[in-house]
């Protein structure tokens, strides 16, 4: 069991994404566009753990479209620009028009942003772009006249209950160890509507289970309080715990800090 929990139960298709009713329910308007075939260049905007990379992924299949992923933190003009030459070569061989992802387009350069306009206007890729950043500022204006823009919202309680007992039931792992949730509430308010974090969450939890397998809300603050310390140290779940428990405590309050 190498993938954490998040990437396991990442969704592959439509039926199965959670969330977003008001962009991907039944006929709302990128559930219509994806459905006609029709997906113009657009830009998915909303917090981390929302579902903007799965949601890009899922379009993609349900197009059958050639799918080319980048990171803005890592890639720059020239891979900007491999990219677009593959997808100008595949065109020669009739292979339909690739789905470019961009993670974090915020992060690109003026100039890097630049790079991508001749190919979106040309129709050679279909650029999606992923940002927590409000594109108005971020994005520059040629290009994002050239996009859609789909405000993604975080997941509502009902949306993270539905996560968690999917979990639970159809993960390998999990479902072996017959876990019963009795309470909620911490785990949703400690993700903050981020199926990610409420999902590493859960796996943090589940992980620390002996005798009775139920989860219960004071299970779950003991257990990130305990965990709090070292629980990976070196990478961003473990700041996304300590962020949410610190929320939790002070009730999203601001000044709750101040003394």
């Amino acid at each position: 069991m190498n993938k954490p929990l998040a990437e396991r139960m990442r969704p592959t298709k439509l039926e199965n994404y959670v969330g977003q009713g008001h962009l991907i329910g039944k006929g709302a308007v990128l559930r219509t566009v994806i459905e006609k075939k029709i997906l113009p260049s657009i830009i998915l905007w909303g917090p981390p753990g929302v579902g903007k990379t799965t949601l890009a992924n899922i379009i993609s299949s349900e197009l059958n479209r050639p799918f080319y992923s980048l990171s803005a933190i890592n890639s720059g003009v020239k891979e900007v620009r491999e990219v677009i030459e593959k997808a100008e070569k595949n065109a020669f061989f009739g292979s339909n028009n690739p789905i470019l992802f961009i993670d974090e387009i915020h992060r690109f350069s003026k100039s890097q942003q630049d790079s991508l306009l001749g190919a979106v206007e040309k129709g050679i890729v279909t650029l999606i772009g992923a940002t927590t950043e409000n594109p108005s500022f971020e994005v520059i204006s040629a290009l994002l006249s050239r996009c859609q823009v789909y405000v993604l919202k975080p997941l509502e309680p009902e949306d993270l209950i539905a996560l968690i007992n999917h979990a639970i039931k159809e993960d390998d792992y999990l479902k072996q160890s017959n876990i019963e949730v009795k309470e909620y509430e911490a785990l949703i308010h400690l993700s903050g509507g981020d199926a990610r974090k409420l999902l590493n969450i859960l796996e943090l939890v589940a992980g620390s289970l002996t005798g009775e397998k139920k989860i219960t809300n004071e299970l779950v603050s003991s257990k990130i309080q305990e965990n709090i310390s070292f629980y990976d140290k070196s990478g961003d779940q473990h700041y996304d715990i300590v962020s949410a428990y610190i929320k939790s405590i002070r009730g999203s309050d601001p000044n709750a800090g101040v003394y």
